[in-house]
């Protein structure tokens, strides 16, 4: 009986440790820049800030970044497969603008330029006055 003990408290003290040692463990990422530039279609308006843009990795994980004044949102993120997206609207005194893009499965790496274009598709409504 007095062996079965010994190996139980045996048993127990590793455990023990090596859940004290899991407790300890402090994961870090690497992240690596990433700047997306909104393409806004041909003879419509010019790029301008705030306007939203999303990352989101194969674990459902979101970052967000607005757009500076060149159109251009920047990010720094965790090398995986990203989907990328913008949506935004814009009103002129007679019509409302609707722009939205998305590319799925972006590769973003730290031996990649992480340079990347968004092009904007358009639709616009005439405002009833």
């Amino acid at each position: 009986m007095q062996k079965y003990n010994n190996t139980i408290k045996a048993l127990i003290i590793m455990l023990t440790t090596g859940l004290l040692g899991a407790c300890n463990y402090e994961e870090t990422f690497e992240t690596v820049p990433v700047s997306i530039r909104l393409v806004y279609p041909a003879n419509t308006i010019e790029p301008y800030k705030g306007v939203r843009v999303e990352l989101k990795d194969a674990r459902a994980s979101i970052f967000v970044d607005s757009t500076d004044a060149e159109g251009i949102a920047h990010f720094r993120v965790p090398a995986g497969i990203y989907d990328v997206n913008s949506s935004s609207s814009y009103t002129s005194t007679e019509w409302k603008y609707f722009f939205n893009a998305y590319l799925n499965k972006v590769v973003i790496s730290a031996d990649s330029t992480n340079n990347l274009q968004l092009g904007l598709k358009m639709s616009k409504k005439k405002i009833r006055k």
